[in-house]
């Protein structure tokens, strides 16, 4: 997002007028959305003075603040001694199985014990990618046969993972086009799978979006929300040409808030989101 904003306060500073249907053009292509957009130009139009660069920067830190909500706690294993269980969902191509290897090797840094599982059986390359993954880091690793079914790979790792007193289960499931309802089906099966060893499991099911992806990512979200209830956004590609502002978006319409970044390719660039810094990045 930072790129967009330095793009916008350069023509700012060229102290012409301000045109506000390139403006209303500049922030919509920021990926806030037509509805944030037009709220922030009103606000800035009722200023009733030339507006600054710093009053646009202002505004849109200040409307994006008072959207987003309090940064999530970090997590921790659960209470009970069972495992606590994530699945990673997403279309493929966005990064969901770096992610689920990424967010292993942030827990595993933190002293937790953590298991990755290859729950996308039916595509080889990714469950021999997860699996070059858990050896790098050094990590638990279950999969199953090829074209297992996902939500029994996602039984077996629970059983192991409990009788191993493991405390992270990490799950990625298969890249679903989000348009395939019967691929989307089997996100709930392996949810209810999960619930015979633990009624709340899933504890936290994490859809991966690409920042660079724009409306895309909303519309991802939208359909994934209808098969499974989502707690988190893992947003990656915030270090290339995504704007960030799809996160926001997301946030508001749907309540699903960021969870984790992802910056880079090296494991340790993937973070927990955190609000003021995203806002303080913004230029």
């Amino acid at each position: 997002m930072a790129k967009f904003f330095d793009k916008l306060v350069s023509k700012i500073f060229k102290e012409k007028p301000i045109d506000w249907d390139q403006l209303e053009a500049d922030l919509v292509s920021s990926d806030l959305g037509i509805r944030q957009t037009m709220e922030i130009v009103d606000e800035l139009q009722s200023l009733g003075r030339k507006v600054k660069a710093d009053d646009v920067v202002e505004k849109v830190k200040s409307h994006i603040n008072d959207i987003l909500p309090e940064d999530e706690q970090a997590l921790s294993p659960l209470e009970n001694g069972k495992p606590y269980v994530i699945t990673m969902v997403g279309v493929n191509g966005v990064g969901k199985t770096t992610s689920a290897a990424k967010l292993a090797f942030l827990l595993k840094n933190q002293g937790y014990s953590v298991m990755l599982v290859a729950a996308d059986t039916f595509r080889a390359a990714a469950v021999e990618q997860l699996e070059v993954w858990s050896q790098r880091l050094g990590v638990e690793f279950v999969k199953g046969a090829p074209n297992a079914d996902p939500s029994s790979v996602c039984y077996t790792a629970h059983e192991k993972a409990e009788r191993e007193g493991i405390q992270f289960v990490i799950c990625d499931t298969a890249g679903r086009l989000h348009t395939k309802q019967n691929l989307m089906a089997e996100l709930d099966k392996i949810k209810r799978t999960l619930q015979k060893h633990n009624e709340d499991a899933p504890h936290l099911s994490l859809l991966v979006v690409d920042a660079t992806t724009g409306s895309n990512a909303m519309q991802q979200a939208k359909e994934f929300s209808k098969a499974v209830t989502l707690n988190g956004l893992v947003v990656t590609k915030l270090d290339g040409s995504g704007k960030g502002g799809i996160l926001v978006s997301i946030y508001r319409e749907l309540n699903i808030p960021t969870r984790f970044i992802g910056i880079g390719e090296e494991p340790e660039q993937f973070e927990e989101f955190r609000r003021q810094r995203f806002i303080d990045e913004l230029l």
